[in-house]
Parts: structure tokens; C-alpha cells; sequence
């Protein structure tokens, strides 16, 4: 009991210890606390000062240093603007030593200018004192020597008539170069047309001959039931690349039926490649434009026009003159592009036709286009006035009385290359003899300058029934911006324009499209791309 006593006592005297000595800790902070309040504010201060003087100060914004008008950096930009136009002139004026001297000073103040704003500080006027001095001196010596405002404002002016002049003569070389390459027959062409010529001229390809013979008389040519599609061209490589093209997509293509019209140079070569390569069974007859002997000029304004010695030389001639290079393009001319406008009477048993222009590619089955209902109208065809250009003010003359009266100027355009024609509407239209009234009407080119698009327009206005866009895609011969999604989608891809896929001037990234539907594996087409 006695033990337990004593250890009592001893924990309460560490206790009161500790408590004490807690007491004591907080009355020495109590007092520490109470003398730091009382401190000199000077001395505060002093130590915040001090502190604020770590801080760098804030970045010089050099922009503003630049366009401000009180500035040194400002005076220098402008001083050095002018030295500039002041060089442009001594040297113009053979002045060179002043044009030295005008440049070493400009090179000077850019390299003060840019040791400021990398140092972020405004240049001071010790520094830009000698530079704006030693300017000053040499631009009152460059107007000293005549070379004031009016002056300078002169020398501009001849200056930038002049590379207008020739940025204009070098657009216009441009054009007629472009266009002369688009006309030209490539090398491997002209050797595929002279080896399938040869061909056709063998003793051995007198069964040929006979099976075309038969083909002529076919009566699939001329049954209704199936789908008839039509090509005017001279090109063998493009009108292959079209049939077969069409026929590969084909859901049926033994049901589809081409009727492709050249000319007299190209007929032997055209008969010898379709008879000779295989086209899964579509029926196709070759005919030469020389056999319609109808086509004449007491008939058609086209045929008049060809035998004209005006109009020859304007397409055909050496094309001095002030017209657009473009308007003097002779295909503009050529009969078989304005074939379509007959095709009733080529084919006067059909009632329904497609016709495709030899520079597309078809994408998808066509058959449809064949059920699609055109309301009455002759022509289906894909509208192009989603752009302003593709309106009818565009294309035709309305400050003639005889087109604003009869038209209207917005009416939207729409593009030949793909278009589904009801023959028997176009018969009832009498579609042809409008064409013949307005080519008749342009005899001097006053109504439009080119093409077989205006007169279309004019003689199809009102008689066109517009397609989703999907059917026809245009622009491949001369737009390398379209959309690759818009392509691929597209039924029929055109590549209308100067820049063929079988050109060397050819859109690379389209060239794939067309080249996908060329039997590049025909021995004679290698032979002739090697050679």
C-alpha cells in the first residue's frame, strides 16, 4: 500500500511539471509575437521593397512598339519602306552606287530592328539617331536626283502594265499550248491506229471483215427491248475504255447494245480492235460518218459551215486573230461532235438511247437510267448550276434581242457526256430543227462563240429533265480538287477539259480511274507505249 502511495505522487509531479512548462513556452511566444507587431514600418517596407525588386519587369510587346507613333522602331520601318522603293528606282535608273548605299542602310536598320525585338526593349534615340539621319540623307539624295513621287508612281505604273502584259501573253501561250497538245494524236496512238489499219487490210483478217458484215445486219441493233448506248469518236483507246467500262459494270451486259459512229481514218482501226477483243457478249457496230448521206451541207448548218471558206479559216487557219484561243478549237467544227444532234435519224427504230461522250468512265450498271421516268421530257441530264458560272448568261449572248427574248438568263445549265434521250419525244419536240434554227442564227458567232453545249441549251430548253448529280460527275480533265468521295460514288466520271487520262498532261491522281478499264495487256499496245 505504501509503494502504491508513493508512485502516485511521483507521476502527479511530472504532470505539474509538464504544465508548467507549457505555461512558460507560451507566455516567452506571447511576448516574441508582441514585439515583432510593434516594429519601424520603414523597415516593412524596406523588405517589401526589396522583394519587389526580384521581379523582372514585364516583356516589351514589339508590335505595338512598331505601329506606335511616337516610337523610333515606327520612324525606321517607315524610312526603310521607302528606301526600299528608292532602290527599286536607282536601279532602274542605272543609279547603282545609290541603290548600294540605300540597301546597306536598310540592312542596317533591320538589324537593328531585330536585335530590339529580341532583346524586348524600344530602341533608344542613340541608337536610331545615326540610321534615320543617314536615310533621311540618301532619300533627299534620291529626290534630288528626279527620282520624286510622280516619278517613282510612273516607273510603278509602266512597270506593272508591263507584267501585265505579260502574265496576259503568257496565259494566252498557256492556253494555245494546252490546247495543242490536247488536239495532237500521241505517238502511241498513232501506232495502235496503224497497226490495227494493217490488220484490218490483211488477207487474213478477211473473216473479220465477214463477221462485222453480219454484225451490221444484226437485229439486236434494233430491238427495243434491250440498252442502247452511243458513241461518236475517232479515238480507239477512249471509245474502248468507255464500252468497256460499261460493260464491266453491267449487271446483264450481253443485253446492252453500242453503236459507235467514227470517221472514214478511224473506221478500219475501230473495226479490227472491237472485233478483236472481247466485250462479254455486248453487242457493237462500228459505222463511219461518210455513209449518212443525207448529212449534207443542203441539210445540216454544221455541214454548210465546214465547206465554208470563212469558217475553215477561222478554226483551221494560223488562228491570228483577237479571239479566244479557246473558241478556235476545231473540234468545235468537227461533225462528229455534233452528231448528237441526229440521232433520231441515225437510228430512227430506237426509241431510247445513252448517250456517253469517248472521255468517261461508267462506274456503276446504267441499265436504270433506261426505266427513269423523264416526265415528258427528251433530254436527262445532270444539272451544273450549283456553281454561278453553269447558267445560261454565261454561255449566250443576252444583249442579243433574240436570245434575252426568248430565254432566261438564270436558267441552269446542264452537261452532255451522259445524258438518257426518249427519241420519240424528241421526234414529237422536232429537237433537230431547233438546232438547225439557231445554228443558222449563228452563222457570224454572235449568239455564242463555241461548243455544242450553247446550241443544246438552246435547243433542249424546256425539254430537260434533271438527274441526281451521283449519275454524272464532271471535271476531270481540267479540276484537280474534286472530291474522291464524290468520285467514287459517281455512276459516270467525265474527264472533260484539255487534260485527257490517256495525255501525258493527264490529272495524275484520275489517271488510276481510267486506266483501270484499258487492256494494257493487248500486245500491240505495249508495243506501241515502248516504242
Amino acid at each position: 500500500m505504501r509503494r502504491r502511495r508513493v508512485a502516485r505522487r511521483r507521476l502527479l509531479s511530472w504532470i505539474w511539471l509538464l504544465l508548467g512548462s507549457f505555461s512558460v513556452a507560451g507566455l516567452v511566444l506571447f511576448m516574441v509575437q508582441h514585439r515583432h507587431q510593434q516594429q519601424d514600418p520603414s523597415q516593412l517596407n524596406l523588405e517589401r521593397d526589396t522583394s519587389n525588386n526580384n521581379v523582372s519587369p514585364p516583356r516589351l510587346n514589339f508590335t505595338e512598339e512598331v505601329t506606335s507613333a511616337s516610337s523610333f522602331a515606327r520612324q525606321l520601318a517607315e524610312q526603310m519602306t521607302l528606301a526600299k522603293a528608292y532602290v527599286f528606282i536607282a536601279k532602274e535608273h542605272n543609279n547603282l552606287h545609290l541603290a548600294w548605299e540605300l540597301s546597306s542602310k536598310i540592312r542596317t536598320c533591320q538589324l537593328l530592328l531585330s536585335k530590339a525585338a529580341m532583346r524586348a526593349q524600344p530602341i533608344s534615340l542613340d541608337e536610331a539617331k545615326p540610321i534615320v539621319t543617314g536615310l533621311s540623307s540618301l532619300i533627299y539624295k534620291a529626290q534630288d536626283a528626279h527620282y520624286d513621287i510622280a516619278t517613282s508612281m510612273m516607273t510603278m505604273k509602266s512597270h506593272i502594265q508591263a507584267l501585265e502584259e505579260r502574265a496576259n501573253a503568257a496565259t494566252v501561250q498557256t492556253t494555245v499550248f494546252g490546247q495543242s497538245v490536247a488536239e495532237a494524236v500521241p505517238k502511241s496512238l498513232h501506232c495502235l491506229m496503224i497497226k490495227l489499219t494493217s490488220d484490218w487490210l490483211t488477207e487474213q483478217a478477211s473473216s473479220r471483215r465477214e463477221a462485222a458484215d453480219e454484225s451490221r445486219n444484226s437485229p439486236r441493233l434494233v430491238d427495243n427491248n434491250l440498252y442502247h448506248f452511243c458513241i461518236f469518236t475517232d479515238n480507239v483507246i477512249a471509245a474502248s475504255v468507255a464500252v468497256n467500262s460499261t460493260v464491266a459494270n453491267a449487271d446483264h451486259p450481253k443485253q446492252l447494245v453500242f453503236h459507235v459512229v467514227t470517221n472514214r481514218v478511224s473506221y478500219k482501226a475501230m473495226q479490227a480492235w472491237f472485233l478483236g477483243n472481247d466485250f462479254k457478249g455486248a453487242a457493237i457496230e462500228i459505222r463511219s460518218v461518210e455513209e449518212f448521206s443525207w448529212l449534207n451541207a443542203s441539210y445540216s448548218p454544221v455541214v454548210k459551215q465546214l465547206l465554208d471558206t470563212d469558217s475553215r479559216a477561222y478554226y483551221f487557219g494560223d488562228q491570228e486573230t483577237n479571239s479566244e484561243p479557246k473558241a478556235r478549237n476545231p473540234k468545235y467544227l468537227s461533225l462528229l461532235n455534233h452528231l448528237r444532234f441526229y440521232i433520231p435519224e441515225i437510228y430512227p427504230q430506237l426509241e431510247k438511247i445513252v448517250f456517253l461522250d469517248d472521255d468517261v468512265v461508267v462506274q456503276k450498271d446504267l441499265t436504270p437510267l433506261f426505266s427513269l421516268d423523264l416526265h415528258g421530257n427528251v433530254n436527262g441530264a445532270v444539272e451544273t448550276c450549283l456553281e454561278a458560272f453553269h447558267r445560261y448568261y454565261k454561255y449566250l449572248n443576252f444583249s442579243d434581242p433574240l436570245i434575252s427574248s426568248k430565254f432566261d438568263p438564270q436558267a441552269c445549265g446542264w452537261a452532255f457526256g451522259m445524258n438518257v434521250f426518249d427519241l420519240i419525244a424528241w421526234r414529237k419536240a422536232n429537237v433537230t430543227g431547233r438546232y438547225h434554227y439557231w445554228q443558222g442564227k449563228n452563222r457570224e458567232r454572235t449568239l455564242w462563240k463555241l461548243g455544242t453545249l450553247p446550241p443544246g441549251l438552246l435547243a433542249f430548253y424546256g425539254l430537260t429533265e434533271p438527274l441526281d448529280r451521283r449519275w454524272h460527275v464532271l471535271g476531270l480533265g481540267y479540276d484537280v480538287n474534286i472530291d474522291n468521295r464524290l468520285i467514287e460514288t459517281a455512276a459516270v466520271i467525265h474527264y472533260n477539259g484539255n487534260m485527257k487520262p490517256w495525255l501525258k498532261i493527264g490529272i495524275g491522281r484520275y489517271k488510276p480511274f481510267w486506266l483501270k478499264f484499258l487492256n494494257s495487256s493487248h500486245p500491240y499496245l505495249q508495243d506501241c507505249v515502248t516504242a
